[in-house]
C-alpha cells in the first residue's frame, strides 16, 4: 500500500502571487456599491466563503446585504479581477513543485474558493488544465472554506482519502477547513499571514512559499 498522503492546494497566494489583485477587485466592487472597508480588512478575508465575507461584511459595516447585492458585487469582483489580471504571476517554485509531484507519482489536486471565472487565468499560469487536472472550485460544492467541502470533493476526485492528505494553503481559512476534514494544514506565507497565524489555525508545517516547500518535501510526506 503506497502510504504517501495526497496534496490538495488552494490557489491564490498559494500557487499563484493574486491575492492583492483580488483584494483590489474587492475594494472596487465595494466602492461601487458604497460600501467602505478598509483595504487591510478585505485582506483579512480572502480566501473565505462568499456568504461568509457577506456575514462579516454586515457585522463590521453595518451595512443591509441582501441577495441582488451580493450577486452585484461578485460580478463587480470578477469584472474588476479579470482586468487585474495581467499581472499575476505564478509564485516562486509553484510549476516546479507540481510537476516534482507528478514525477513522484505523489496524486495532488486544486481547491479554490474562487469561481471558474476567476481561477482559469490562474490555473493557465500553471500550465494546468482542469479537463485532466482535479480541480475544484467553489462552483462545484454547496459550502466553500473554512467548511471542508471543496478539499472533500478534490479528494475525491483523486479517489483518495481526505483524512491524511496534506491540505497547502496560504490562510487561515485553509488551515480550519483542514482540521475540519482531519487533513495535515501546511502554510505558506506567500499570501500575507504570519507563521503565528497559521500555526495556531492548525498548520503541521509552515513554509515561505512553494519554492520552499519543494526544499522541504521529505518532511511532509513526498521522498524524492
Amino acid at each position: 500500500m503506497d502510504a504517501r498522503p495526497a496534496f490538495l492546494f488552494d490557489l491564490d497566494g498559494t500557487l499563484v502571487d493574486s491575492v492583492y489583485q483580488h483584494v483590489l477587485a474587492w475594494q472596487e466592487a465595494l466602492d461601487a456599491e458604497g460600501i467602505e472597508l478598509s483595504v487591510w480588512r478585505i485582506h483579512r478575508k480572502i480566501g473565505m466563503s462568499g456568504g461568509l465575507f457577506t456575514n462579516q461584511l454586515l457585522r463590521e459595516t453595518q451595512v443591509q446585504i441582501d441577495q441582488q447585492r451580493v450577486e452585484r458585487l461578485r460580478r463587480a469582483h470578477a469584472q474588476a479581477y479579470l482586468r487585474l489580471a495581467p499581472k499575476v504571476r505564478p509564485l516562486p517554485g509553484a510549476r516546479e513543485l507540481l510537476r516534482t509531484l507528478s514525477e513522484l507519482k505523489v496524486p495532488w489536486a486544486i481547491a479554490t474558493s474562487g469561481r471558474m471565472e476567476t481561477a482559469a487565468a490562474n490555473l493557465q499560469l500553471l500550465g494546468v488544465d482542469p479537463q485532466t487536472t482535479a480541480v475544484v472550485t467553489r462552483d462545484e460544492v454547496k459550502y466553500a472554506k473554512p467548511d471542508p467541502d471543496l478539499f472533500i470533493a478534490a479528494a475525491a476526485k483523486l479517489g483518495a482519502p481526505v483524512n491524511g492528505a496534506v491540505v497547502v494553503g496560504d490562510s487561515i481559512w485553509d488551515m480550519l477547513a483542514a482540521r475540519r476534514c482531519q487533513a495535515i494544514g501546511v502554510g505558506v506565507l506567500s499570501g500575507g499571514y504570519g507563521l503565528a497565524e497559521l500555526e495556531t489555525a492548525g498548520a503541521y508545517r509552515v513554509y515561505e512559499d512553494p519554492k520552499d516547500l519543494l526544499a522541504h518535501l521529505d518532511e511532509v510526506g513526498a521522498r524524492r
